[in-house]
């Protein structure tokens, strides 16, 4: 009996957002879109929205820019926000629910519960500190906001969305 072994190599799909705006710690801050010249372009957000169940399945990730680092991040905030949703049966609970999450306290690079640390570099000074938690704040904001609309279709959350909600990537949560 012949029983043939295939292998097959899939890498995780890195950011294609690299036009650095501004650095902060040590990533820069890839545009959105309130900050690109075309409003219709896709951003960080969109990508990482796109790319998410294809990447939350790996448990390493190959960080090949700065915008990699925030595409992790995100990935890790759509996880949480998943979990979040499983008990929101309308678009409008799962709106407020979300928002909620989003403006919640959270911890940045250099704060001892920043789960990933050892990829950030915590900002130097308390500006910059001030610069990098608005601007993690901005994302959460926005993706709260655009994962609803892609999660819910018809009034009811996604079972392709949904499916999701359990896995870690990465082994990690925020």
């Amino acid at each position: 009996m012949f029983r043939a072994t295939f292998r097959v190599a899939i890498d995780v799909m890195p950011s294609t957002k690299f036009k650095p705006p501004t650095p902060a710690g040590h990533t820069t801050i890839p545009y959105t879109r309130h900050h690109a010249a075309d409003p219709n372009e896709e951003d960080i957000i969109d990508e990482a929205l796109n790319l998410f169940r294809a990447n939350c399945l790996f448990r390493n990730f190959e960080i090949k820019g700065h915008a990699d680092r925030v595409l992790i991040y995100l990935i890790l905030f759509i996880s949480e926000c998943l979990g979040k949703l499983s008990k929101s049966p309308t678009p409008g609970e799962a709106v407020k629910q979300l928002s909620t999450l989003a403006v919640s306290n959270f911890a940045i690079p250099g704060d001892a519960t920043f789960p990933l640390n050892a990829m950030y570099s915590p900002p130097r000074d308390r500006s910059q500190q001030d610069q990098l938690r608005q601007y993690i704040q901005q994302l959460r904001n926005e993706m709260a906001i655009r994962l609803v609309d892609r999660v819910y279709v018809d009034g009811k959350p996604s079972k392709w969305w949904m499916c999701f909600q359990k896995r870690k990537f990465m082994g990690l949560s925020l």
